[in-house]
């Protein structure tokens, strides 16, 4: 099997985006914003896709989405340094 360095780089882009795509995706539900988190997951399925059917031809490409997987996340919550808008109340003691 030959792998074309230009599908396995697409095929890391795609799934760093996806990934990053992901975490946004994430902290939109986690911040209860139902607009974004409906824009990030539309985002995420679009550029999976890229990835799955790169890789579905040709198993050796499951690894540089692998990579491209890990890069995408690791930078997205590196430099995603936003606190949350409306972060919950303590809780309160039940009697």
């Amino acid at each position: 099997m030959s792998i074309d360095m230009r599908i396995a780089l697409g095929v890391l882009i795609a799934t760093a985006a996806t990934d990053a795509a992901y975490v946004m995706f994430t902290s939109a539900v986690v911040a209860k914003r139902p607009m974004q988190a409906a824009n990030w997951s539309g985002i995420w399925y679009m550029l999976s896709s890229f990835a799955v059917i790169s890789y579905t031809n040709n198993w050796m490409y499951v690894f540089f989405a692998v990579i491209g997987s890990w890069i995408g996340a690791y930078l997205t919550l590196k430099y995603l340094r936003h606190e949350p808008t409306n972060p919950p109340g303590p809780l309160k003691p039940t009697a």
